[in-house]
């Protein structure tokens, strides 16, 4: 694909079709970047589709343009489900959305644990903040955001899941550091705990399941760091095997 601005459009990409980006895209496009009809845009549809389009109208509260070639991108073989206990501070949260969606993780589930605190879940402006990551990291896939799940709903959905693994800071729990127990090219869960930390009965229920009990190193990490540490241990072990 040539190296042309980046633009999301939640609708179906078919060559020959005319789409209407929405007016935020719309404003950039013609007051920021100053572009005109006849420039060309990418647009990808955060499923892995993307198409370069020709700018048919460009005006401050609206877009057309032309699809001109659409291509798709296979998702890869490698695949990391993020699931953490949001803390009670939004801009740490949206600090994490967004690092981890530029980190290329699958699914992204907050987890309600014993210890949580009482979040705050703005769908909407999380979504956009998640669409705001993919464009800036240049990626096909937008990371599926699930709502405040239970820890018991969480082991049920991804109990078909191989690789998986909970990461916790109980010192007297046998745990492997997670640099060392993961495998590329390999769909992988990794759960992250509130502040306080998970209970013991929740990393044993979890065990139970199949989940490995892990560790992210000794300095004692904030939630939202330790889910980021996470997903670039994962992001290092599949770097080039695409």
């Amino acid at each position: 694909m040539p190296n042309l601005y980046r633009f999301y459009f939640d609708g179906q990409l078919t060559e020959n079709q005319v789409v209407t980006l929405d007016e935020a895209s719309a404003k950039h496009i013609w007051q920021v970047l100053r572009m005109e009809a006849d420039d060309r845009i990418m647009i990808t549809d955060g499923r892995g589709n993307t198409a370069v389009g020709l700018i048919r109208t460009a005006e401050r509260h609206k877009c057309e343009v032309l699809l001109e070639q659409v291509t798709f991108s296979a998702h890869t073989q490698h695949s990391l489900h993020l699931c953490v206990a949001f803390t009670k501070n939004n801009s740490r949260n949206e600090w994490l959305l967004e690092k981890a969606t530029e980190l290329g993780v699958a699914t992204i589930t907050p987890i309600s644990a014993a210890r949580s605190e009482k979040v705050h879940f703005r769908h909407e402006r999380w979504e956009k903040l998640l669409t705001s990551a993919l464009l800036q990291s240049q990626q096909d896939y937008l990371p599926v955001l699930s709502d405040i799940t239970p820890l018991a709903e969480v082991i049920k959905k991804f109990a078909h899941v191989e690789h998986k693994f909970i990461a916790h800071c109980i010192a007297d729990q046998p745990r492997v550091a997670f640099a060392e127990v993961l495998k590329p090219c390999s769909e992988t869960v990794i759960l992250i705990g509130p502040e306080g930390d998970f209970r013991f009965d929740e990393v044993n229920l979890c065990m139970t399941n199949g989940f490995k009990p892990v560790t992210l190193g000794n300095q004692r990490l904030r939630t939202e760091t330790a889910a980021i540490a996470a997903c670039a241990h994962f992001n290092m072990i599949n770097d080039g095997k695409d």
